[in-house]
């Protein structure tokens, strides 16, 4: 059983609808990641999950209990994190944390120690004396999930959790999240840094205008986003011979020859000659690649272009797939390139 499930989950708001039809099935100890433009149904979704918003239509279950009618039951398993802390200002880092324990009916000796852990998870214990107004945003963001921490729930909810943070507080906030994973949490996190995700989560889902248009796994996202193959292959010399000996192939979708960075170095035995084959110092230069766009059905053909190559005389000296990353995945499923 799905430790986070929707079915057929709607939200509307008069005539605006946030969520349509949703259904995710989330396996306890996944990592999450939810993609989509502002306004696409993320936040509505989570707050959902998080049980502060009631479900206009269908069905949101935590743990086999259903969202609306078992929330006592849900809220014990579940940590929220939303994107803009609001944080009791006026206190220190550690009674901010034991007013929260203290509500989640730790208390005493046991109260401490669940304080004292959750700032070292979140590297915080250095703070624990400070003000809460005197912490960073990034700061202020750790100390949101050594919150949540403290009942040890099974799920983290985490909307745009590295919102606003400058690159040293988003790494330091990944980590962290790496950490939580390590731990087999069940974890969704709605971010617009994708590359992060694809580094965080073994599962995604693409949601715009409230409609989910894709959920499964970062690798089947981007073989679902790749329409076409592209191999970025270079000869020695002779290039423009080379190119209409590719184009002659079955499957060749496009051809183009482009100049690329060349990598610094030096051949053997040849002294100051370069990758690119000009004379002189080692060092990075120009060389001129074949973008080569293969349609997804031809890629057995692809496969040949190194034989061909060779046989007919040239020197291979580049031959590699274009990668596609979740970025593109994103860009390609949301606007509808990709039935």
């Amino acid at each position: 059983m799905a430790m986070i499930e929707t079915l057929n989950l709607c939200k509307e708001y008069a005539d605006l609808v946030a969520l349509n039809n949703l259904n995710l099935a989330i396996n306890e100890g996944d990592c999450f990641g939810f993609i989509g433009p502002n306004g696409a149904g993320k936040t509505t979704t989570i707050k959902i999950l998080a049980t502060l918003l009631k479900p206009s239509r269908g069905q949101a279950m935590i743990g086999g209990f259903t969202v609306g009618h078992e929330n006592r039951k849900i809220r014990p398993l579940i940590g929220y994190v939303p994107d803009f802390m609001g944080a009791y200002e006026d206190m220190v880092v550690t009674e901010y944390l034991e007013f929260f324990a203290a509500a989640y009916d730790l208390h005493g000796t046991q109260r401490r120690q669940v304080v004292k852990d959750v700032l070292e998870l979140t590297d915080l214990t250095y703070k624990s004396s400070a003000e809460v107004n005197s912490l960073s945003r990034g700061m202020q963001q750790r100390l949101s999930v050594a919150r949540v921490l403290l009942h040890d729930p099974r799920v983290l909810l985490m909307d745009e959790p590295a919102s606003g943070l400058d690159p040293r507080a988003r790494i330091e906030m990944r980590e962290l999240l790496k950490e939580l994973k390590r731990m087999g949490k069940t974890i969704i996190i709605s971010s617009h840094i994708l590359h992060e995700l694809a580094e965080l989560c073994n599962v995604v889902g693409i949601i715009e205008r409230g409609t989910l248009l894709f959920s499964g796994t970062v690798r089947e996202a981007l073989q679902r986003a790749r329409v076409e193959h592209i191999l970025h292959v270079a000869v020695a010399e002779r290039t423009e011979d080379a190119a209409r000996l590719l184009h002659q192939m079955a499957g060749v979708k496009r051809l183009s020859i482009v100049e690329e960075e060349a990598p610094a170095v030096t051949h053997p035995g040849s002294p100051g000659e370069n990758a690119n084959g000009s004379k002189g110092a080692a060092g990075p230069g120009l060389r001129r690649v074949m973008q080569v766009a293969f349609e997804d059905s031809a890629l057995h053909t692809a496969t040949d272009i190194p034989n061909r190559l060779v046989n007919a005389g040239f020197r291979l000296t580049l031959f590699t797939e274009e990668k596609v990353n979740l970025e593109t995945a994103f860009m390609r499923l949301t606007q509808g390139l990709v039935q």
